[in-house]
């Protein structure tokens, strides 16, 4: 999936690791390189689930994000939105493809 402005993402299918486990929910995410921290910044959505929501409850704040192409991602875990779902924001290594870049000297 590709974005404007330079996104790129993933939807589908996502494992989010927690501390006692893992859940199996569908995701909406997307990121992109910021050129003012010199970072992959990336967000989205994860699929409202009764695990992640008694998770969040309990405190957790930071998830493994893992999608089928083997791709992870550390993201941190935000509170349920008005439909359930979690938002879910990660800098560094997204849990989705993105192009490789190679910079000549």
């Amino acid at each position: 999936m590709s974005g404007s402005d330079g996104e790129e993402g993933y939807r589908g299918a996502v494992t989010v690791v927690l501390p006692d486990g893992e859940v199996e929910a569908d995701a909406h995410l997307a990121g992109r390189f910021s050129p003012l921290t010199g970072d992959y910044r990336w967000k989205g959505r994860l699929a409202a689930h009764p695990s992640l929501s008694a998770a969040f409850a309990r405190g957790v704040r930071t998830v493994r994000i893992r999608t089928p192409g083997g791709h992870e991602g550390t993201g941190d875990l935000d509170g349920p939105d008005l439909w359930g779902g979690h938002p879910v924001s990660g800098a560094g290594a997204p849990p989705f493809a993105v192009p490789r870049v190679t910079l000549d000297d």
